[in-house]
């Protein structure tokens, strides 16, 4: 518990900073725009995609104007009132991804870009099992993550105290993890740096998929 209070407080301390820096990131992301217009396809008319882990809502608004049905989250509540300023058309609520408040069947997909980062590794399979809970029979999973092994410690960020671990994990843990939590696997994507508009690190995308 107090390491969940630590994130959402470090991010509701960054709020601002952290939606002027990202707000617009997916316009310089093709490569991820391609991966969320997959998500859109699988996807098609099963249900809404949540952009879990929202921050500023910068996904969610890529997937908006691809016309889905879209809804974000995230822990912090001041980041949830950033993404609402940024993005009033689309719905935004605070919630943890350990124990959401929504209920069982209630997505088509979720877009979880990063949001794994902060949880664990012991902890990792109780978020994809509250991840498959909310997702509808075949509902679409796409969870992208930093590769690697170590944990890295912050304790500032643009000149504010924080207190966030950003945990690294190897694709094969991760695909054991999601067939842990009931997931059936589709693709795994590894991806280099592109350090010209991001952290310098090889990153993973995942596509799984609740049994229908």
């Amino acid at each position: 518990m107090k390491a969940r209070l630590n994130v959402q407080s470090s991010y509701d301390e960054v709020a601002a900073d952290y939606a002027e820096k990202f707000k617009d990131e997916m316009d310089y992301k093709p490569f991820d725009c391609d991966c969320l217009a997959r998500l859109v396809r699988e996807v098609g008319s099963l249900g809404p995609i949540c952009d879990l882990g929202c921050g500023p809502g910068q996904i969610a608004r890529y997937l908006h104007r691809q016309g889905v049905d879209t809804v974000g989250v995230d822990l912090s509540p001041r980041m949830i009132e950033e993404a609402q300023k940024l993005n009033p058309d689309i719905p935004f609520h605070q919630g943890d991804m350990l124990s959401l408040t929504d209920a069982d069947n209630s997505w088509g997909g979720i877009a979880a870009f990063y949001c794994i980062i902060h949880i664990p590794h012991e902890r990792v399979v109780d978020a994809l099992s509250e991840m498959k809970r909310v997702l509808k029979p075949g509902g679409v999973l796409l969870i992208t993550f930093h590769i690697g092994t170590r944990i890295e410690h912050v304790d500032e960020w643009w000149e504010k105290p924080i207190n966030l671990d950003f945990n690294f994990y190897r694709p094969a843990e991760m695909e054991t993890w999601l067939k842990e939590a009931g997931f059936e696997l589709e693709e795994t994507i590894i991806r280099e740096p592109n350090p010209q508009v991001e952290v310098e690190t090889k990153r993973a995308y995942l596509f799984s998929r609740k049994p229908r």
